[in-house]
């Protein structure tokens, strides 16, 4: 049994180092419709920022978008919205056709 046991903790060892080479990293563009202001660019900046796994907020308050760089195994795209949302902000994703 015990080296059932080592076999068993080796694999979990391994499952748990090989997780992060799954991770990619992905962009995704949000429309924030009521982005008016530097004030609301400093705000959802600040909101998209906290939480774990996004790396980058790139904001054209011209064009109402959000660019947020992010690592898919720590957050998804709902997070994002709803980071958005919780700042007063509404959002949703804008669609690139291919």
């Amino acid at each position: 049994m015990p080296t059932v046991k080592r076999a068993w903790a080796a694999f979990l060892v391994l499952a748990a180092l090989a997780a992060p080479a799954f991770a990619a990293q992905r962009k995704v563009m949000l429309i924030v419709p009521g982005m008016n202001c530097s004030a609301c660019r400093i705000t959802l900046n600040k909101a998209l920022k906290k939480i774990a796994g996004v790396e980058q907020v790139g904001i054209v308050l011209e064009q109402k978008l959000i660019i947020v760089t992010y690592d898919d195994a720590k957050t998804n795209v709902a997070a994002l919205v709803k980071a958005t949302t919780d700042a007063g902000y509404l959002s949703y994703e804008k669609r690139v056709e291919k």
